[in-house]
């Protein structure tokens, strides 16, 4: 496949969309479980063993998606130390993506993390990253720097709390790595490690790992391309005053300043104020009290990396802040981190990893969950022209409310009610509708991919898994590919875990968006759906009326192109025969769930209409 304007084409020249699932979430976090003690892991045998690749590959196949986003973490290639790369996990990759070229299945490589780390409440990043800035992994939630869900019930004796993971972004071991990784000559300039600025040292680890991956998997025609960063964050970067909280992550829990952070991650106490979903910034529900032991987060010899950048000093036994402004300039202006960290970075990392493979395209995002047209970092004519918006969207009320209703939803950017099915269906479609505006805007006009949406499947206190109905899942992930379709948009959902089950989920901080589970497709009239997986010609628009089982097409012909325009059917919808309204020849196979539509010498606009 290449790049050609904003559209993806093949190698016939049709215009493809790209249609998948990431692949998956349980491979997030080693294949013997998800604590936080052994930090020699491993991570064969993730997304699945290589005797089930075939059957998991023909399954996703069957189901209209031959393009996947795999999901590989830092740490699953190198967690033993710096330079210490586990080849038996490369090797078990190469095996998997072999099976996948072997079924037709396209695939691109997403150096996963959330929230940087396992250690900080997500996954990513090997714990030696911290470790080397003399972090006590095992002080993380005691001094709440961090809250995983492993140590959860040991400090807050309570079930896990709903969606509390994301609260990491404003903590202090996130934010501070986050911060180090991108702006570290900038904000920490006197930090070294091994020799090297921070910045330095942890970036360009992270290339070198990705890059030597590469090297193991080159040559292997199911990769089309790479991700930079999944859901890369600013940390404390750009923060205008660091004794206050500014837009954090989530609009729920406790809200600590970049400031409190600081003093709770070196042994003081703090109150933290804690909001509601709905409570807004200026009313707090109550405090919640940050280390109340009192422990440092920092081993003996070691102290905060923005004490010894002047941020703050100790005096009399009390933190005291030098500088609440530390990290709101760049180059003596506001900052822009998108482009003036971001970017950086991205671009390093694509001419590291194109030097084996100028062919491969290269899926870069903005920040994560961030609707606003600062956070994608700007694109022109001089960088590389295989790039790929790849940026992610999710329906933020659903998600982290574990809830939903199709005929109620609020719009957590504007704050606003919004009623009725029909206008809940208009929002969703407006809001991918500004991403890809905003790519045309900033970013050249580049393809844009939805690289992760989904829906919850414990939601509404998992009535789906009490009654065995997936009636209402199947409603909301209708209404997403709806406003995906209406936005012409490439796309892959989250996820496909093959170990999801209904009592563990996939796995990984009680998430629950795996489209199968105990071995069993779930909500499949919400995501199985006809689409048009490439069109000879100029695609103008398609949509697929569930409920009148009506598939509609609109292109413009291309007749220089001589293959057929192919739109995948799915068999448990059109079981028996098929209605086809055209003016052009057209061949339809059941078994392969493909109409075939030949161009012919046809000029002008044409429409394809399908039925059962």
């Amino acid at each position: 496949m290449r790049i050609s304007n904003n559209l993806i084409l093949d190698n016939e020249g049709r215009t493809l969309i790209l249609r998948g699932v990431n692949l998956g979430g349980d491979s997030k976090i080693p294949i013997d479980g998800d604590a936080l003690g052994d930090h020699k892991v491993s991570f064969v045998g993730r997304p699945f063993p290589v005797e089930e690749a075939q059957d998991h590959f023909r399954r996703l196949k069957n189901a209209g998606m031959n393009f996947l986003r795999l999901i590989v973490t830092w740490e699953a290639i190198e967690h033993d130390g710096p330079g210490i790369y586990d080849e038996a996990y490369l090797a078990y990759l190469r095996k998997i993506l072999q099976t996948a070229e072997k079924e037709g299945i396209s695939i691109f490589i997403d150096p996963h993390q959330d929230v940087w780390s396992r250690w900080t409440g997500g996954d990513g990043a090997p714990s030696w990253t911290m470790e080397k800035l003399g972090m006590n992994l095992d002080n993380f939630d005691t001094c709440s720097a961090a809250v995983t869900k492993q140590r959860y019930n040991v400090n807050y004796s309570k079930p896990y709390a709903k969606m509390i993971w994301p609260s990491n972004y404003n903590r202090y071991a996130t934010a501070t790595m986050f911060s180090l990784f991108f702006a570290g000559l900038t904000y920490a300039p006197d930090l070294k490690i091994d020799g090297e600025n921070v910045q330095d040292w942890l970036q360009n680890r992270y290339i070198a790992a990705f890059k030597h991956a590469q090297r193991r998997l080159k040559n292997l025609p199911a990769i089309s391309g790479w991700g930079s960063m999944n859901e890369p964050h600013f940390g404390f970067i750009g923060h205008g005053d660091l004794s206050r909280s500014e837009n954090p992550l989530i609009p729920a829990g406790p809200h600590p300043s970049p400031w409190q952070s600081i003093c709770a991650a070196s042994g003081y106490t703090q109150n933290i104020p804690v909001h509601g979903l709905f409570s807004g910034e200026k009313i707090v529900l109550r405090y919640e009290t940050f280390n109340t032991q009192g422990v440092s987060l920092f081993k003996d010899g070691c102290s905060c990396p923005w004490k010894l950048a002047g941020v703050w000093q100790n005096e009399n036994g009390a933190p005291r802040l030098l500088n609440e402004k530390h990290f709101s300039l760049y180059q003596g202006r506001a900052v822009n981190f998108a482009d003036d960290f971001l970017k950086p970075f991205i671009v390093k990392y694509i001419d590291a990893i194109k030097q084996a493979d100028e062919r491969s395209l290269f899926f870069i995002e903005g920040l994560s969950h961030c609707t606003k047209e600062e956070s994608h970092p700007s694109w022109n004519e001089n960088d590389n022209p295989n790039a790929v918006n790849a940026f992610h969207w999710y329906d933020g009320f659903s998600l982290f409310t574990k809830s939903f209703r199709s005929w109620f939803n609020i719009d957590t950017d504007g704050h606003r009610l919004i009623l009725g099915k029909k206008n809940i269906a208009e929002y969703f479609t407006k809001c991918l509708s500004q991403a890809i505006n905003w790519t045309k805007k900033k970013m050249n006009n580049i393809p844009c991919l939805l690289g992760e949406f989904g829906l919850a499947f414990d939601i509404n206190n998992k009535t789906g898994f009490k009654k065995g109905d997936y009636k209402l899942h199947e409603d909301a992930l209708s209404m997403y590919y709806d406003a995906i379709d209406a936005n012409l948009l490439h796309s892959t959902i989250w996820n496909y875990s093959a170990s999801n089950t209904n009592e563990h989920g996939d796995c990984w901080n009680d998430e629950d968006l795996s489209i199968y589970s105990e071995g069993k497709e779930r909500a499949q009239a919400g995501w199985k759906r006809p689409y048009p997986m490439a069109t000879a010609g100029k695609l103008l628009s398609f949509n697929w009326n569930r409920k009148l089982k009506k598939f509609t097409l609109t292109f413009m012909p291309d007749t220089s192109i001589k293959a057929p325009t192919i739109i995948y059917l799915p068999a448990y919808i059109f079981c028996e025969s098929v209605k086809v309204e055209t003016t052009l020849k057209w061949e339809y196979n059941k078994e392969e769930q493909r109409l075939f539509v030949y161009n012919d010498d046809s000029a002008g606009e044409i429409t394809v209409i399908v039925t059962v």
